[in-house]
């Protein structure tokens, strides 16, 4: 499958490269772009390598324009007298069979040209297809020219036009192919799907809703032992102020006895003495002691004794 390409961009010169032949009229490279220089009239530059096939397709860029005559060919022949022209005039892109040098319109897309816009014209079989900037303008069936493997640009040669970014290539199965910009490949929805994965920002584990699960745990800041409800508590007690003993209430109580003031003895009134028949009564403290008494006879009263 064949291709070519040129970005033109290469110091000001006559000389296009090795890629080119000069059809008509002098072309050059001025300021990285594609000059048809400006002598006036109608000229024609081919690409050097021929695509493989009559099923190709040709684009360029229209960097600059004016109201002149100015596309881009394919399915040519080697001097561009036959093959198909996709070209703007100022007020529309109109594309052409050409056969032997004669020109027939077969389709037409109102619109001028403008700086920037792509043009580009696709053969495959008797479709042929004119697109600007990527869309599809016209599109007809056309078996007036079936063979030709040229492709190139025609233009008038006027200063005020110039050219950029020719791409031309083979197309397989009615789809031009450019150049991958990257490559996907289709999973089978039935399978497992593959996909590129970047660097992990972080690692994770998922754990089971059905067991444990575990976390990162702090320092602690305290340290604290549950007691139980039923059992023994412990607490630290203070320093006792005081000891008390409890003395039971069915006891003995002692208790210290001061000094003594006095002692006193009691006598029985019904004592009675021995001696001389007189009864003897004591009475009063220890420090005067006296006795009252008289001379016992059958039957006594009791008085005051009688000195």
């Amino acid at each position: 499958m064949a291709s070519f390409t040129d970005d033109f961009n290469r110091a000001d010169s006559s000389n296009l490269g090795a890629g080119w032949v000069q059809v008509s009229g002098f072309w050059a490279i001025a300021s990285n772009q594609l000059s048809p220089g400006s002598d006036g009239g109608t000229i024609i530059l081919r690409a050097a390598g021929a695509m493989d096939s009559g099923d190709h397709s040709v684009q360029v860029t229209i960097a600059a324009t004016t109201a002149a005559s100015h596309g881009v060919w394919c399915r040519g022949n080697s001097n561009i007298s036959s093959g198909y022209l996709w070209r703007n005039d100022g007020t529309s892109w109109d594309l052409f069979s050409v056969v032997s040098g004669t020109f027939t319109n077969i389709g037409t897309y109102a619109a001028a040209a403008a700086p920037g816009d792509i043009a580009k014209l696709q053969t495959v079989g008797s479709t042929i297809k004119a697109f600007v900037n990527g869309v599809e303008r016209v599109s007809v069936v056309n078996a007036a020219v079936t063979t030709g493997t040229s492709v190139g640009i025609r233009s008038t040669s006027a200063s005020a036009i110039r050219f950029d970014d020719f791409t031309a290539g083979d197309v397989v199965a009615g789809v031009a192919l450019t150049a991958a910009a990257e490559t996907n490949s289709a999973q089978s929805f039935l399978g497992a799907k593959a996909t590129t994965v970047g660097l992990a920002a972080t690692t994770e584990a998922a754990q089971s809703t059905g067991g444990s699960k575990t976390a990162a745990v702090g320092v602690a800041g305290e340290t604290a032992t549950a007691q139980a409800i039923v059992g023994a508590k412990t607490a630290l007690a203070a320093a006792a102020g005081e000891s008390d003993t409890a003395r039971p209430l069915t006891g003995a109580k002692t208790a210290a006895l001061g000094t003594a003031v006095e002692t006193s003895t009691a006598r029985p009134l019904a004592a009675s003495g021995t001696d001389s028949g007189i009864d003897t009564v004591l009475v009063g403290t220890p420090h005067g002691a006296w006795a009252a008494g008289r001379i016992r006879a059958p039957a006594w009263q009791a008085g005051t004794p009688r000195t």
